[in-house]
């Protein structure tokens, strides 16, 4: 091979070893970086993806139940109250002690009506209520039934548009149904629970005289504080009047009851349009009459109210109800013997005041009851119109 030749062959090795590398540095330069800077431009996407299934979901995006108790919470709160009140009692030296207490209430009407327990505000000498948004007024008692633990207050608003809970049907209730509580625990206002209705229709006695009747017992929290709050169901309306729970160790067991709306809505309506409450009478003093004293007073009954006395011109004595004509000795008491025993109102059962009570709480004044009675030893039904009773 001449000279020549070999020159042309080593310059065609060296262009196509240029070529070789060059395509090399192309690919270099632009095939993995470009795929590189594809990865890259999808790098965010797959973060963001990765950081959107994983990370809770949105503040906003609630549950059914958390849109529920949110939006009722929201527009209650407002017109719930935290009800503080003072008074003075007197210690064993008969010095003068202040006292001080709170519960809680509700606003029922844009004038300044608010509905609260009857215990919350008992002996009360001054009365303040904070609303919601912590405004602050002093309130007037206006009027109370003792015995359904129920009273009204009223707050003069000035000027100010106040929120009022509507009242609902209590008597539509139905065990399982969601309800919800608000009120001031331990002096924390505006607290919200939940719960449901875990029973209804029973009458829990809260004291001698006073009981709940119809009851509405729910698992949803109630302390001390909460009394007087109101208890809501899902469309936002009031059902009850949270008043007691049990609480064998101080402190709430899930049991709670609460006054039906129905009964507080009657007294409300009372004392809002006459100043006293309506309560129905019948006008009998009678004993319990029972085991011992129904064997040694040759009684046709086991148990039943035996008729002392009644007042003068009472429905009972209209009706022709007789009370007793002579007296006796039963153990350190003495009493009259001789009249009626009472032994069922309306078809039902009575042996003490408290089943009287009971029922007559289920009336007003005008109605009719039918009283079975023994008369010596005949069983009569007597119609009795029932009068008015003063006070509570």
């Amino acid at each position: 091979m001449t000279r020549g030749n070999e020159l042309s062959s080593l310059r065609l090795l060296l262009i196509a070893l240029i070529l070789v590398l060059g395509a090399f540095w192309v690919g270099s330069r632009y095939g993995p970086r470009q795929a590189q800077d594809v990865e890259a431009r999808r790098a965010p996407e797959t973060a963001s993806s990765l950081l959107t299934t994983s990370t809770p979901a949105s503040p906003h995006a609630l549950t059914d139940e958390e849109s529920i108790n949110v939006r009722i919470y929201k527009a209650a709160s407002p017109a719930v109250a935290n009800i503080l009140t003072k008074a003075t009692e007197y210690d064993f030296f008969m010095d003068p002690v202040p006292v001080e207490g709170a519960g809680s209430g509700f606003v029922i009407d844009p004038r300044g009506y608010i509905l609260t327990n009857y215990h919350v505000v008992a002996g009360a000498q001054s009365i303040e209520v904070i609303l919601g948004d912590k405004t602050r007024f002093p309130a007037k008692f206006i009027g109370a039934d003792q015995r359904n633990d129920v009273a009204l207050v009223k707050i003069d608003p000035k000027g100010k548009q106040l929120a009022a809970l509507t009242l609902g049907d209590s008597s539509q209730l139905q065990v399982g149904q969601k309800v919800l509580a608000i009120g001031d625990p331990f002096g924390f206002q505006s607290t919200l629970t939940t719960g449901v209705v875990s029973a209804l229709g029973r009458t829990v006695q809260t004291s001698e005289t006073t009981f709940i009747d119809e009851a509405i017992q729910t698992d949803a929290s109630i302390n001390r504080g909460n009394s007087g709050g109101p208890l809501i169901d899902t469309h936002g309306e009031v059902i009850g009047i949270n008043s007691a729970i049990y609480t064998p160790s101080g402190t709430t067991a899930g049991i709670g009851f609460a006054i039906p709306i129905n009964t507080a809505k009657l007294i409300a309506n009372d004392l809002m349009t006459e100043g006293k409450v309506r309560r129905a009478y019948l006008g009998v003093q009678t004993i319990p009459v029972a085991g011992w004293l129904a064997e040694a007073l040759d009684l046709p009954v086991q148990e039943g109210l035996l008729v002392e006395a009644m007042p003068k011109g009472s429905p009972a004595a209209a009706a022709g109800i007789r009370g007793g004509d002579r007296a006796a000795q039963a153990g350190m008491r003495r009493i009259m013997i001789g009249g009626d025993v009472i032994v069922g109102i309306d078809g039902q059962k009575v042996s003490n005041q408290f089943d009287v009570n009971v029922i007559l709480n289920r009336k007003r004044p005008g109605d009719s009851v039918t009283l079975t009675i023994y008369r010596g030893g005949k069983k009569l039904d007597v119609p009795v119109k029932l009068g008015e009773r003063d006070g509570n």
